[in-house]
């Protein structure tokens, strides 16, 4: 009997310690209301994505939380409007103002006009309240403005170098963070430092629902109308540029980035400097760091009628999750391959959230074993926005050989042009692509592989300049074989 029941327990061992691996959190950051299926997106919280519960509060409404200036260190001292400010003394109706369509005139913390306004939904909002005139309005939208998540937010990055947790509230134009390390809560804002373009609560178009930290380092914000990318370095004297509106790309003429029906979103970014939009209404565009391209790759499919993609982070490789912040049916993974979309929570609810956050970057590269530094360097992502669109919905796997089957040579490239050998190559068709350091193709070149060994001559293009840049080589099935990268002088 004894011998038996031997076989049985090793077997519910091996299942229980199966069954605990599969259970492990998948943990991600997420605004969201204080309560599951609320609105309102004031509150931070640690969730764990595989149950839909709250691992830790990050931040709560309720929490005592120090406010500092992300420049200085000091805290941020809640500024009175300047008295010779005429528009401080002048009194006005609440009523007439918000009987005309104008915006009322508007002040930043300052006391600064036409720098932060108050749209008529925001008088509106402050007379319910009890407010009968402007000045009033605007001391106690001052107010407002001062705390964490005065109006809402809807967009976070993760800086895992620097434990920080940015975000920007919906209609105030500043960069914000919260200092992960710290003990106590501690917020930091960027004051008097522009950061976007909204106007007020009915400006749609700028407000901003989209962030994320790239490949670089660096954070990058992204307004609804997609007309303004907005950086922000995070380093120790960091710095925040407008870098513009995204541009469709020509084969993306059907869907266009720009279109107000994929208002909302979110951001991820790969481990090659690009960009990815997943915008509320489910769709997905490559975005070059470059060149500010935007390409279309598809349409998430299988996911639960009236659920919108508010946010969004990386799982692994090609595997993204997302939430919505109207939905607590649960949450979703896709592939940016397939863009087939599958439930990956158990719980039977989940915390709606109007944005997700994580440090992870799609088709990050394998760790290179430290006891052999001649491996090829392993990339598992997508092929070039110039592949073809039905191409880019295949399955996408590395080709990893036993051999150190391909190789480039000279290193640096001085000559204007380089070698690449290919030992026990499969034979078949491949491309070379020579591209920039944000994974924008410049030049390529078909070659066909029959022998054992076999070495190709790859010229660069004459107005190519000294630089870092990447030799992709890709097999006829469009599987990322090689990458390696290359220095010109």
């Amino acid at each position: 009997m004894k011998r038996k029941l031997l076989p049985l327990l090793a077997a519910s061992l091996f299942a229980s310690c199966l069954f605990a691996q599969k259970a492990k959190p998948i943990a991600g950051y997420a605004i969201t209301a204080p309560q599951k299926g609320q609105t309102g997106w004031k509150e931070v919280r640690l969730v764990d994505i595989t149950t839909g519960d709250e691992l830790r509060p990050i931040y709560r409404t309720s929490d005592q939380v120090e406010i500092l200036n992300a420049r200085t260190g000091k805290p941020v001292v809640k500024k009175e409007s300047n008295s010779n400010n005429a528009l401080t003394k002048k009194v006005v109706n609440l009523d007439d103002e918000l009987a005309t369509k104008d915006r009322a005139p508007g002040m930043d913390v300052n006391g600064n006009a036409q720098v932060l306004t108050m749209d008529a939904v925001q008088l509106k909002r402050l007379k319910e309240n009890g407010l009968t005139n402007l000045a009033m309005a605007k001391k106690e939208w001052k107010s407002i403005y001062d705390k964490p998540f005065a109006t809402n937010s809807a967009a976070c990055a993760y800086d895992k170098k620097h434990e920080r947790l940015y975000y920007t509230p919906m209609s105030i134009n500043q960069l914000r963070y919260i200092d992960l390390k710290s003990k106590t809560p501690k917020i930091y804002y960027f004051e008097d430092e522009p950061f976007g373009f909204v106007t007020g609560l009915a400006d749609v178009e700028n407000q901003i629902p989209r962030m994320v930290i790239a490949s670089d380092g660096n954070g990058y914000a992204l307004s609804n109308d997609a007309n303004h990318l907005v950086r922000f370095t995070t380093n120790k004297n960091p710095t925040i540029a407008d870098l513009g509106a995204l541009t469709d790309d020509a084969n993306s003429a059907n869907y266009c980035v720009h279109n107000r029906a994929g208002y909302g979103g979110d951001m991820i970014a790969d481990a090659s400097g690009n960009l990815y939009l997943v915008t509320g209404n489910r769709n997905v565009f490559k975005i070059s760091i470059a060149s500010k391209l935007a390409t279309y790759q598809g349409t998430i499919k299988g996911l639960p009628q009236g659920f919108t993609t508010n946010g969004a982070m990386v799982e692994e490789g090609s595997k993204v999750i997302v939430c919505s912040s109207q939905s607590t049916v649960g949450y979703y993974r896709f592939d940016l391959v397939s863009m087939q979309a599958e439930k990956i929570s158990s719980g039977e609810s989940v915390f709606n959230a109007s944005d997700l956050a994580n440090g992870n970057l799609a088709f990050e590269k394998a760790k290179k074993d430290k006891k052999d530094k001649r491996r090829p360097e392993i990339v598992d992502e997508p092929t070039n926005q110039e592949t073809d669109m039905a191409v880019q919905k295949q399955a996408v796997q590395p080709e990893i050989t036993s051999k150190y089957d391909i190789s480039v040579y000279p290193n640096p490239v001085t000559t204007g042009a380089f070698k690449l050998q290919f030992t026990d190559q499969p034979a078949g068709r491949y491309q070379v692509q020579f591209l920039d350091i944000a994974g924008q193709i410049i030049s390529k070149k078909d070659i066909t592989i029959h022998n054992h060994r076999q070495v190709e001559e790859f010229r660069l293009p004459a107005f190519v300049t000294k630089g870092t840049y990447l030799v992709k080589v890709i097999s006829e099935s469009n599987k990322i074989s090689y990458t390696e990268k290359i220095n010109v002088e």
